[in-house]
């Protein structure tokens, strides 16, 4: 009987730090290593995200060993070294340049708290000229982006401009729904992702990955290309004489970490989170 009891207190132990540590927590402070930029903190189950107040994008993607897999910094004429990097980095001169950590060449957006839970935190953003809306969900396991109201005639894209496992170098590679295989960096990919579309990006010395993924299955192109010092990744992207957007209509992303650098694990996760 002592023992059923001491089994059972140990398994509600258990399950009480299980659920004290499945929780998302909002706070707000000042991104240093992006420059200073004021910034909602959102620390969950699996990373720490710094989502810049004035740009009304991610400036840093904090992994559970302290590793920042974006690498912004506002610093001017910095460009693949810092002031590029940011997710989803969505508005490049489409009715204004939105959605992005604040650098010189972003425009302001304002933000409101809709929801703050312990297992949902929901921040919405309206450009400063009121055309552009973006919708952030912070979960336990991830970060979802919803581009909630568009511009009338204009087009985006959504793209993960930084660097995995905290540096680009040649020891970095890829994943993506496009087939099983790891890709180096440096290989470029263009076309559009089989459903679900995913990417993700490792490290050799990290082991976990970080996905991006579009929830909804489309025919427009997608991209990526390695630049000097980080990753470009676009959904709805296409290069060629002219880089060119194609999303018109509210479509959700996600970012996160997958705790595997597995290909059959990465594509588990992503599959669970549109399921």
């Amino acid at each position: 009987m002592y023992l059923r009891k001491l089994t059972s207190l140990l398994l509600l132990i258990l399950l009480l730090g299980s659920c004290k540590q499945d929780k998302v927590q909002l706070t707000h402070g000042i991104d240093e290593s992006a420059g200073g930029g004021s910034a909602y903190i959102v620390t969950t189950t699996s990373a720490t995200y710094y989502l810049e107040k004035e740009g009304g994008g991610l400036s840093s993607i904090i992994d559970k060993d302290g590793v920042d897999w974006i690498g912004f910094h506002n610093e001017e004429g910095s460009g693949h070294k810092g002031e590029y990097r940011g997710f989803p980095n969505a508005i490049h001169r489409q009715d204004g340049s939105y959605f992005h950590a604040m650098n010189a060449g972003t425009d302001p957006s304002s933000s409101v708290v809709d929801i703050e839970s312990e297992q949902h935190v929901r921040i919405t953003f309206t450009s400063d000229n009121e055309n552009w809306q973006g919708q952030w969900d912070f979960y336990p396991d991830r970060c979802d982006f919803t581009m909630s109201k568009i511009s009338p005639g204009y087009k985006y894209w959504v793209q993960y401009e930084g660097v995995p496992g905290g540096e680009m170098d040649s020891t970095d590679f890829w994943y993506a729904s496009i087939d099983n295989k790891k890709h180096p960096i440096e290989e470029a990919f263009g076309g559009d992702l089989p459903a679900p579309e995913w990417m993700a990006f490792g490290d050799q010395n990290s082991p976990r990955m970080l996905y991006v993924l579009q929830h909804e299955d489309d025919e427009f192109p997608d991209n990526y290309v390695s630049r000097p010092y980080m990753t470009v990744m676009g959904f709805g992207r296409q290069n060629g004489e002219k880089t060119t957007k194609h999303l018109t209509t509210v479509r959700t992303f996600s970012i996160g970490f997958a705790e595997s650098t597995e290909y059959g694990v990465i594509d588990q996760v992503v599959r669970e989170v549109i399921d």
